[in-house]
């Protein structure tokens, strides 16, 4: 197999054993057509050397990487499903692949999947994954990671040739099995399975595995289950404020979909705003909107509480309430940074920075549907290097408004961080990229009724052109 220098394996998940998942044996797929190989991860995990054929042989009958695990794990895990407690979850249409580490970070990294079989946990279900919601999270993960959110990459995408049937779209559809490059699929829902079953020392056990794999830095704590819980809550405010600043809703923020890392992943009904507004829900099925899009920071804290109920098992009630209590300074200082990044700006300061953040989020709302999301944030990146292009754009008149005029104001005290990369050839374009739930259907109308993939090529093309010209850091 051609792999490079750059291939690393190092599984470690396994050796936790079989109180944390259980092997499984992926499915037999009549067909592996590969629709997407992500090559820019692929050449950071040593991969990008792979033939078509050999890429279709990890990655659709998935036999096993050189030095990696035997056999895929499907890991175990309970979770609050819209804030119902469900004890017959775990891995149902996916498992743990793969784990290696990244070039040249040297992070740990997994390979998991999502429709590949049935596993110990499908409860019923068929183990598999609509294409569709495979061109959805790839999509999703695109252009997230093009905002600067964290998140999973989606690596592989191949259909796989079955007929699915669906409840809520035209059926049979097409199947595909979806990989992705992760963190850690180590959930909330991992550690709250231990604390159902009353097993204070598997929760010690992972624990120790989280520290020692993700959190180094925390190796010898005093409190290993507090120092894990605060670094916990700051990693879920970062990630919730760049989902706030990105106008994205997930749609499912239920514990079983937040790992321990503080990594975005598991797209099914999610959505970008069209434009300001924080009853929007992603999820049709989410009638009471508990996980609309300004409940989110709400939505998060919620569940890392459950973690906290959880981790109780193995410390002292107080320090976990003091780790708690972190979440609200640290998603407030989250939130302004997020602004001040994707406005491309340099930070002033907490306080002129909360100011221009409320700012922002006041304008997006005057401008309503005329205005949208995403434009806002193209036509003044870098701040007043902008004005010019901003006020001769298309939506100049939006910006006379009460609300932009202070947020302009504002906008007018700070100088742009890294502003050559206005000179971007992005930024010349008269519209921003977005990802609005319309164009995704189109693109998939033109694969499901032609086959026509050129659509979905030219988008990624395109999120690729945007992620290079925002140069967003990751918190």
């Amino acid at each position: 197999m051609p792999v490079t220098e750059a291939y690393r394996p190092d599984p470690r998940f396994q050796d936790l054993g079989g109180d944390f998942a259980d092997p499984v044996a992926p499915a037999d797929f009549p067909e592996a057509i590969i629709r997407f190989r992500n090559d820019r991860a692929s050449a950071s995990t040593g991969l990008d050397g792979l033939t078509d054929a050999e890429w279709r042989v990890h990655f659709a009958r998935f036999q096993a990487l050189p030095g990696n695990q035997a056999a895929p794990l499907a890991m175990r895990y309970h979770g609050h499903q819209f804030r119902v407690y469900n004890p017959d979850l775990g891995d149902g249409r996916g498992f743990l692949f793969a784990q290696l580490r990244e070039a040249p970070s040297g992070r740990l990294l997994d390979l998991g999947t999502k429709g590949s079989g049935r596993t110990p946990w499908s409860r019923g279900g068929d183990g598999r994954l609509t294409l569709k919601g495979g061109v959805r999270e790839v999509l999703a993960t695109a252009m997230l990671e093009a905002l600067g959110v964290p998140t999973s990459r989606s690596f592989s995408l191949i259909e796989t040739g079955e007929g699915l049937e669906r409840n809520d779209e035209p059926s049979p559809t097409r199947s595909a099995v979806l990989t992705r490059l992760s963190h850690s699929h180590i959930r909330f829902g991992t550690f709250q399975r231990h604390a159902a079953l009353e097993r204070p020392d598997l929760i010690r056990i992972l624990i120790d595995h989280v520290i020692e794999n993700y959190y180094p830095a925390l190796t010898g704590a005093a409190d290993p289950a507090a120092a894990l819980l605060e670094a916990a809550v700051d990693r879920a405010a970062a990630l919730t404020a760049r989902w706030m600043t990105a106008g994205f809703v997930h749609g499912v923020l239920n514990t079983d979909n937040m790992n321990i890392t503080g990594e975005s992943f598991d797209y099914g009904p999610y959505r970008f705003l069209p434009r300001n507004d924080p009853n929007f829900v992603a999820a049709y099925f989410d009638s009471a909107g508990l996980y609309s899009f300004g409940r989110q920071p709400e939505a998060v804290f919620w569940n890392l509480r459950q973690l906290a109920g959880a981790l109780s098992l193995v410390t002292e009630t107080q320090p976990l309430v003091d780790a708690l209590n972190r979440f609200s300074a640290a998603y407030r200082a989250a939130l302004s940074a997020a602004m001040i990044g994707r406005l491309g700006l340099t930070s002033r300061g907490q306080g002129a920075d909360v100011d221009l953040a409320n700012a922002a989020f006041r304008a997006l709302a005057e401008g309503g549907e005329a205005l949208r999301w995403e434009p806002f944030f193209f036509d003044w990146f870098c701040g007043p290097a902008s004005e010019a292009r901003a006020m001769s754009g298309p939506r100049s008149t939006l910006y006379g408004g009460e609300a932009c005029m202070v947020f302009r104001a504002i906008l007018g005290q700070y100088d742009p961080q890294r502003g050559e990369r206005l000179a971007h050839v992005y930024f010349a374009h008269p519209e921003p990229e977005e990802l609005l739930y319309d164009e995704i259907e189109v693109i998939w109308a033109d694969i499901a009724e032609r086959d026509d993939w050129r659509g979905f090529e030219a988008k990624l093309a395109r999120i690729e052109t945007a992620r290079v010209a925002w140069a967003y850091a990751m918190p």
